[in-house]
């Protein structure tokens, strides 16, 4: 028994001094520090972390830009092809698509102006609960699809204008609107129970096919590329765009015009405002988006006019948004009154 003792007095002081040791030694080590997603790189194992020489050489290539950035992960490079072939298809699924003539086949007490008044409200509704783009562009769909479905009173006309955008921002929002807020918006007009039995027949008329690709959805990608070339901030091009599209949502005429369609007229368009000499468009271009301008040339009349007020002049609520100082006061920007024809001539072998 007191020989036990006398070795572990003897090992004693080792193994304290062994604790130091490696006490001191975490200290030196450096601790890992939580990073945020963004903050981590993108290699594919800490082996393959490139050294300084390699780094150099790489910052010296000269391979040609593609057409999508290649830092921009949202951009998804590698498949970006499949996927937008993808949303073409699905944008000419009759589920999805409205009539293009429901007003005149459909509706009885609804024309299109009424229509036209509706979405200029919600523009204002959005505007009122900060509400994301993509929100406004499928509440104007479900409006155009349940309307080519349903024939409705025009006292019910708002009420179906604040249902869909509950459905909306339910589908787009992180954080939607209560029913209560809707209700409030309407001055009370309509009940909660009233929006609420609303919102389920809309979910039901629309068989609950809530996504789908928007005008938004194409402009995305193709503003990437219209870009180019343009003497302007790339921030001012795209609220150009936005202002142009949305302008669209007001237009009954403009119903029957694939989103894919929509996007490719308002980046014509947009080129042809800023640079009113320049052929608006370019093999780039017409590579991307698959369209030609004289595909293009019914609607993008549509939308100029629509620019100029040559029609919807009383429709001021997107007129108004953009306006403002923070979407550059792009509603200001001068456009020529008239589009040269020779800018809608354009074949697939043209520069």
């Amino acid at each position: 028994m007191a020989d036990k003792e006398n070795i572990a007095a003897v090992l004693r002081p080792q193994r304290e001094a062994k604790k130091r040791a490696a006490a001191a030694l975490c200290e030196l080590r450096p601790k890992k520090k939580r990073v945020v997603l963004g903050e981590l790189t993108n290699l594919s194992s800490p082996a393959e972390k490139p050294t300084s020489e390699k780094r150099r050489r790489v910052g010296k290539s000269k391979a040609p830009p593609p057409p999508e950035k290649r830092d921009d992960p949202q951009m998804c490079l590698p498949y970006v092809s499949d996927i937008y072939e993808y949303l073409r298809s699905m944008e000419v699924d009759p589920s999805k698509r409205p009539l293009p003539d429901y007003v005149q086949k459909v509706q009885r007490d609804v024309n299109a102006n009424m229509r036209g008044v509706l979405v200029d409200w919600l523009v204002e509704v959005s505007e009122e609960y900060k509400l994301v783009s993509d929100t406004l562009y499928f509440c104007v769909s479900y409006i155009d699809r349940f309307l080519s479905l349903n024939s409705l009173s025009r006292q019910k006309l708002q009420l179906l204008g604040v249902a869909s955008m509950l459905v909306a921002s339910k589908y787009e929002e992180i954080k939607p609107p209560e029913v209560e807020d809707f209700c409030y918006i309407t001055d009370n007009t309509y009940s909660k129970e009233e929006v609420v039995t609303m919102e389920a027949d809309v979910l039901k008329s629309l068989k609950f096919e809530l996504g789908g690709p928007t005008v938004k959805t194409f402009l995305r990608r193709f503003s990437r590329v219209a870009q180019e070339s343009i003497d302007t901030s790339d921030l001012q091009f795209e609220f150009l765009c936005c202002y142009l599209a949305e302008l669209s949502l007001l237009d009954y005429n403009c119903v029957k015009y694939l989103p894919s369609l929509v996007a490719a007229s308002v980046i014509f368009l947009a080129r042809f405002m800023l640079s009113p000499k320049m052929h608006p468009w370019n093999s780039a271009l017409h590579q991307l988006t698959k369209y030609n301008p004289a595909d293009l040339k019914e609607c993008i009349l549509n939308i100029h006019d629509l620019y100029l007020s040559r029609r919807g002049g009383s429709l001021l609520a997107v007129r108004d948004k953009y306006k403002q100082h923070k979407f550059k006061c792009v509603a200001t920007t001068p456009s020529p009154p008239e589009i040269p024809l020779s800018f809608f001539e354009f074949g697939e072998t043209d520069p």
